[in-house]
């Protein structure tokens, strides 16, 4: 039996032209050729407000755009993320999105001073593509923003293991390498990895 997969595209252009989109496209591909239930949850698509402050997070309402990205989430047993890095982590869009739908009472329980993380069981892929090297950008800065969103979001909520794939060079990328990529994206889809 296939697993239960969602793919959030996290790019904040909805222009398919984007790496981001042919590689999620390719995923997506090999996910439903080996038999997995696949949905899918466009951020730039989804007309939503950005958080300004703590009460709004805790106490308001999620806005309408995001209760099905939510249920999604919650259906989910694999959830595969694609974003670009931009200025070293993750487009505003997209953490945007993370905040509202990654709210108190969906999200997690705070029983303080213990956190009931309320996403449990679930696992995801991070993929992320940049103009630097990838290499560069893992051993020279850390993958800083990669940490921070898989410790301080993904594991915050329960969600483990969290694997990561970094595309780096993008801008230079030969039609060959993006071909190897997205075969491996279609292989992982497959996989449900």
């Amino acid at each position: 039996m296939g697993k239960r997969i969602l793919l959030i595209q996290g790019h904040p252009d909805p222009c398919p032209d984007h790496l981001c989109h042919a590689l999620a496209e390719a995923y997506a591909s090999g996910a439903k050729a080996a038999g997995h239930e696949l949905r899918t949850t466009t951020v730039a698509q989804l007309d939503f407000p950005l958080l300004r402050n703590e009460h709004e997070w805790e106490k308001g309402a999620l806005p309408d755009a995001l209760r099905k990205a939510q249920d999604d989430i919650f259906w989910a047993q694999h959830m595969v993320i694609f974003f670009p890095l931009w200025l070293g982590d993750m487009p505003a869009l997209f953490k945007g999105f993370l905040e509202q739908v990654a709210r108190p009472g969906f999200a997690f329980a705070a029983d303080r001073p213990l956190v009931k993380k309320l996403l449990a069981g679930r696992s995801a892929r991070v993929v992320v593509t940049m103009g630097m090297p990838a290499l560069l950008y893992r051993l020279y800065f850390r993958a800083h923003s990669i940490k921070s969103l898989k410790r301080n979001v993904l594991s915050f909520v329960g969600i483990r293991p969290v694997r990561q794939t970094l595309i780096g060079m993008v801008g230079r990328a030969e039609p060959g390498v993006v071909s190897d990529w997205a075969l491996r994206m279609e292989d992982m889809g497959r996989e449900g990895k």
